[in-house]
């Protein structure tokens, strides 16, 4: 039987992951549309079409923190994603280090619809160093990783947790889980600042995608296997 959580979360972001397929249209009109013809009111096209997709990601840890306060325990043991997304998660996530997979793999595969072949010395210089650094995060286990969603641009959510030692233990956990979103936000973020906008506009359809797939992929496994 589900609990609360459970059952808003997973109505949460089956719509997340909706409204997530559409902004990737979006995306991918904004890229042909600039690519066809560049000019200044292109270019606003792309920034809007990459700010509602960076607020969308936003509005999903605003969710999710808020609703860890009810039941952190949840998010450790997800029933709204399958066991092959479960698979390719990090605490409670995904793994940063994927991402900047996803980039220089299209760089090496050299898809020629992107522009991320086009990555500058100084940008893969750049890249390589987040990489190291995030990777180095992961290795090292979230409780050694601080952070604020300050560096997103996003506020805490709103909780409090209070005195007794399954309220302290429940504090720790959340305190895990948010370290880790931490990181990936950075790993977000730190992509973000190195591209052109062009540049972001496909990594957020790449990352998109991947996501789109990867659920695809798992509810088949499931309907398979039932």
């Amino acid at each position: 039987m589900k609990t609360k959580v459970e059952e808003r979360f997973s109505e949460f972001f089956e719509k997340w992951m909706c409204q997530l397929h559409e902004y990737l249209q979006h995306l991918r009109r904004a890229s042909e549309d600039y690519r066809a013809k560049t000019g200044c009111e292109r270019e606003q096209e792309l920034q809007a079409s990459v700010s509602k997709v960076t607020q969308h990601y936003k509005d999903y840890y605003t969710i999710k923190w808020a609703l860890a306060h009810e039941d952190v325990l949840a998010f450790f043991c997800p029933i709204w994603i399958s066991p092959l997304e479960n698979a390719y998660s990090w605490v409670t996530g995904w793994k940063p280090s994927a991402v900047l997979k996803l980039v220089n793999s299209i760089r090496i595969n050299g898809i020629l619809s992107s522009s991320l072949v086009e990555l500058t010395q100084e940008q893969m210089r750049k890249i390589e160093a987040l990489r190291v650094k995030i990777s180095k995060q992961e290795d090292s286990g979230v409780g050694k990783v601080g952070g604020s969603s300050e560096e997103w641009g996003g506020s805490e959510a709103s909780g409090g947790i209070g005195a007794g030692g399954t309220e302290r233990s429940n504090g720790r956990t959340i305190e895990v889980m948010k370290a880790a979103d931490y990181v990936r936000l950075r790993t977000l973020k730190g992509v973000l600042d190195v591209l052109s906008l062009l540049q972001c506009v496909e990594f957020l359809a790449g990352i998109g995608m991947l996501q789109i797939l990867l659920r695809q992929w798992g509810k088949k496994t499931v309907c398979t296997i039932n």
